[in-house]
């Protein structure tokens, strides 16, 4: 298991510095086949395939479509002699909503079960749930790779070579494609709720006749509402799972305002902004629980705290701004890095959160000279 656990971090971590090329690079390519080279074969590289080896990953296949002959498809991922998987490529500067009828037509004509499209960020899975031998006009799955979940990550983990098997990957394939259709519509609900839903919603709270002045008049507050559930739900289960700490039905959370408040107690702030114009970030949740989880067998996990500010994420001790441990910074997409107590101007580059592991000494050392001289 611990084993298992290592592959698919060291895959995450991978998978990340994928996304970070693409930030980094999507604007200086224009041509499918700069795509291809700078972005689309270094992913399935990192897939574990041998993008080299043309009995492995074979580039301009040909699939044959009807009285057609020598129609290509740009790449098949072969398994003894049969491809198991279709790629299309476009350009990066494309948007994939044109071209899934070329790859349908292929996808007929070959063994394959799944049919990849891309333009190097975003990946669009698709297989024959509906029809067999029949490429689905809809996607199962969906990526786009510099803005990739972790869920994601793991998701696309099965789409490994070591990991590849196709009665795994299509017995998930029918509820990640209606799990995509159903968070699709919940955002569109959340943006712009229909009538009925709205109808819904105010059975209870609305006694009057839900006319469609009154369902006009609900749809801000029934949006706002909508987001702001999913908002603090979200954070609340990310404090809870990732950090390990109690949730709010048992211990009172502490709003931005109230940590601004305390930070006037113990260190003098001024002109501190009534409405914060930053907000607390998944990726800071996890950096906070992984230095906690790092300082286990140092202090007591109850006494490590964080509180957020404009420019960087503080991880401290006791909850105060004398004890402040570590900084993240985490804002940029590109230059994300870590400071210590010791060295405040020293900046520690890093490219995801579980980097900070690197340094679970130096952050213990710096812990016992906190406790120590108090």
């Amino acid at each position: 298991m611990k084993q298992e656990v290592f592959q698919l971090e060291k895959f995450s971590s991978d998978i990340r510095t994928v996304s970070q090329r693409i930030q980094q690079l999507q604007h200086s390519i224009s041509t499918e086949e700069a795509t291809k080279t700078a972005l689309i074969m270094p992913f399935f590289q990192t897939l574990g395939y041998d993008v080299f080896n043309p009995a492995e990953f074979t580039p301009e296949y040909i699939a044959d479509v009807g009285i057609k002959k020598g129609e290509k498809v740009d790449y098949a991922i072969m398994d003894q002699g049969q491809p198991t998987i279709l790629i299309e490529a476009k350009s990066i500067r494309e948007p994939l909503t044109k071209h899934d009828s070329q790859l349908f037509r292929y996808y007929g004509t070959t063994k394959a079960k799944f049919a990849i499209l891309t333009n190097g960020d975003t990946y669009r899975f698709y297989t024959d749930l509906e029809i067999p031998n029949v490429m689905d006009t809809v996607p199962f799955f969906e990526i786009t790779l510099s803005s990739i979940k972790d869920n994601e990550i793991k998701e696309l983990y099965k789409f490994k070579k070591q990991e590849f098997n196709v009665n795994t990957i299509l017995s998930t394939a029918e509820e990640l494609k209606y799990l995509s259709a159903i968070k699709e519509q919940l955002k569109l609900m959340s943006q712009s709720p229909s009538d009925e839903f709205i109808r819904l919603l105010i059975q209870e709270c609305y006694q009057g006749m839900k006319t469609q002045t009154v369902v006009d008049k609900f749809r801000p507050i029934v949006s706002k509402a909508f987001n702001q559930f999913i908002n603090e739900n979200m954070n609340e289960r990310i404090k809870h799972v990732i950090s390990g700490e109690p949730d709010s039905s048992t211990t009172p959370s502490t709003s931005v305002q109230d940590v601004q408040t305390e930070e006037l107690i113990d260190e003098p702030v001024i002109d501190v902004p009534s409405q914060p114009s930053f907000e607390t970030t998944q990726e800071e949740i996890e950096g906070y629980a992984t230095v906690k989880v790092l300082l286990g067998t140092t202090i007591d996990k109850n006494r490590i705290f964080y509180r957020d500010n404009a420019s960087y994420f503080n991880i401290l001790i006791d909850d105060s701004n004398r004890k402040w441990v570590c900084r993240l910074h985490l804002n940029s997409l590109t230059n994300k890095y870590i400071t210590f107590r010791d060295e405040p101007n020293v900046r520690h580059k890093i490219n995801h959160v579980y980097d900070i592991e690197e340094f679970k000494d130096r952050l213990s050392h710096i812990v016992t000279e906190i406790v120590g001289s108090n």
